[in-house]
C-alpha cells in the first residue's frame, strides 16, 4: 500500500522506515530540508537500535523515499501525521502548531477515499476539531496512537503489544479500521490486539499510558524519599512489592527520575488539559508527580556534595551518561544532563561521557567538558556519579578497575543499577538513591 508520513523527527523517521520494512511503499515529507537530506542519503538523523538498518534498505529497495515536497503526498491510501507537539513555552499546554500545519499543508492533496491517521500526541478533543477540517474532503480521519519506547521504537512499530485507532461513528469509521488492519498486516495475523474506538478515547489511552508510567516510577521515587529517613533499602521494597502480580516489578526502580521528549511535557499537557475541561482535580497529582520527579536530581546533587565533604567547588566529578536513558541519544529534559549542570553550577569541575549522546549534549550545554572514552573520563575523577543505566556502566564498569583511574573513592549511583556491597568491598564509598 502507498502510505505518506508528515513529519520525519523521532516518530515519523521510525514509523516511514518500518512501513517501508514490511513492504509497503512510502514517502516521508518533512519541512526540515537538512533531516530531508541526511535521511535521503540513508543517514539516520538520531541514534536508535535498528533503524539505519531498515533506513538503508528501505531506500536501497525503492520503498522509502523522503522530500520537502508536500503535493508528493497525492496518491497515498493512507497519510500518517507525526509531528511534534511540544510543551508551549507560558504554560503546561501542549503546542499544536505543527500538527495544524501539516494537516492544513495535506488538505488539498487528499482524495476522497483516503484516510488521515493522526499518531502525534495531543490533548483529548484535538481529533474531533481536525475532522471537521479534514472531512470536506471525503478524507475519514483517525487516531492511531503510538506507544514507542525510545531504544526500542523500531521493535515497537514493527511489532507493537496493541494497536489503536479512533474512527468516526458508522460505515466510514468501519471502513478506515479495515484499512489500518491492512496496513499493519503482519502485527494483525499475529494476533496482537487491534482496539477500535472513538477519538477521545484513543487519544486518552496514549496520555493515560504515559501517566500511569510516570506514577508507578514516581511513586517508588516518594518511597525512596521515605528509606533515606527510616534507613530502609528502596531496591528491596521494589523487590518485595513487584513479586504482586497486581503491582509488578518493572517501572519500580528508583533513581533520578524520568525525562525526555515524552513523559515530562505529556503529563504536563495532560494536566492542563483537565484544567481546561474543569476536572483538574482529577489529575492533581501529576503535578505532585512532577515535583517528586525534580526532587530526586537535587537528592543526586546533594549526595555527590555529602561525599565530598560538604562542597564540590574545583573538586573533579565524572557524570556518566547524558542520554535521558540508555540506548538514546536523546538529552530532551534529561535527568542526567541536569545533574550535570547543576553540578557545574556549584563550581565543580564536570566531565561528562556517554556512548551516544556527547554530540546532543555538547550543542545545548558546551560548559561542561565531554569525553568520549569512559577511562578518560574518569582518570583523576575525585567522585563518580551513574546517572544513565548503559550496559557500559551497569555491567561492565569494574570498581577495582575505576579505582585504578580516579583519585577520590566516591561514587554516587544515581540508578541503583550497581552492586553496592562490590564497590565497597574494594573500599569505594557508595551512596544510592533510597538505600542505606
Amino acid at each position: 500500500m502507498r502510505l505518506s508520513v508528515i513529519g520525519c523527527g523521532y516518530l515519523g523517521a521510525v514509523h516511514a522506515a518500518a512501513m517501508a520494512s514490511i513492504g509497503h511503499d512510502v514517502v516521508g515529507i518533512d519541512v526540515d530540508e537538512r533531516k530531508i537530506e541526511s535521511l535521503s542519503k540513508g543517514d539516520a538523523p538520531f541514534f536508535e537500535p535498528g533503524l539505519q538498518e531498515i533506513l538503508t534498505a528501505g531506500i536501497a529497495s525503492g520503498n522509502l523515499r523522503f522530500t520537502t515536497d508536500m503535493s508528493q503526498a497525492a496518491g497515498a491510501k493512507v497519510h500518517f501525521v507525526g509531528v511534534g507537539t511540544p510543551q508551549q513555552k507560558d504554560s503546561y499546554a501542549a503546542d499544536l502548531t505543527y500538527v495544524n500545519a501539516a494537516v492544513d499543508g495535506l488538505l488539498p492533496y487528499l482524495a476522497e477515499g483516503d484516510i488521515v491517521a493522526g499518531k502525534s500526541t495531543v490533548p483529548v478533543g484535538t481529533a474531533a476539531s481536525l475532522a471537521e477540517r479534514v472531512s470536506p474532503t471525503g478524507a475519514p480521519l483517525v487516531w492511531n496512537p503510538e506507544f514507542l519506547r525510545e531504544g526500542y521504537a523500531v521493535q515497537d512499530t514493527i511489532d507493537p503489544d496493541r494497536l489503536v485507532a479512533g474512527v468516526p461513528a458508522g460505515e466510514e469509521g468501519e471502513r478506515a479500521a479495515s484499512v489500518l488492519r491492512e496496513v499493519y498486516h503482519p502485527s494483525v495475523s499475529k494476533g496482537t490486539p487491534f482496539i477500535v474506538t472513538d477519538y477521545a478515547t484513543a487519544e486518552l489511552v496514549k496520555v493515560s499510558a504515559n501517566a500511569f508510567l510516570a506514577t508507578k516510577i514516581s511513586f517508588i521515587n516518594a518511597m525512596a524519599e521515605i528509606a533515606e529517613v527510616t534507613g530502609a533499602d528502596v531496591t528491596q521494597l521494589a523487590d518485595a512489592i513487584g513479586h504482586d502480580a497486581r503491582i509488578g516489578r518493572r517501572f519500580l526502580g528508583a533513581g533520578i527520575g524520568f525525562g525526555g521528549g515524552c513523559l515530562p511535557k505529556d503529563i504536563r499537557a495532560f494536566s492542563a488539559r483537565a484544567e481546561e475541561l474543569g476536572r483538574g482535580e482529577s489529575v492533581a497529582f501529576l503535578r505532585q508527580m512532577d515535583e517528586i520527579n525534580l526532587r530526586r536530581r537535587e537528592r543526586a546533587v546533594q549526595l555527590v556534595v555529602d561525599g565530598l565533604g560538604g562542597s564540590v567547588f574545583k573538586k573533579n566529578i565524572t557524570v556518566l551518561g547524558a542520554a535521558f536513558k540508555p540506548h538514546s541519544d536523546d538529552i530532551r529534559d534529561s535527568p542526567a544532563l541536569d545533574v550535570a549542570v547543576k553540578l557545574h553550577g556549584l563550581g565543580a569541575w564536570v566531565t561528562v561521557t556517554d556512548p551516544a549522546a556527547i554530540e546532543n549534549a555538547r550543542r545545548i550545554h558546551p560548559q561542561l567538558n565531554y569525553v568520549e572514552d569512559t577511562d578518560e573520563a574518569l582518570r583523576g575523577a575525585d567522585a563518580v556519579i551513574v546517572v544513565t543505566e548503559w550496559d557500559e556502566y551497569r555491567r561492565e564498569l569494574s570498581p577495582e578497575h575505576v579505582a585504578t583511574l580516579a583519585t577520590g573513592r566516591v561514587i554516587v549511583d544515581g540508578r541503583n543499577c550497581l552492586d553496592a556491597a562490590a564497590w565497597r568491598a574494594t573500599g569505594w564509598e557508595y551512596y544510592g538513591m533510597g538505600r542505606p
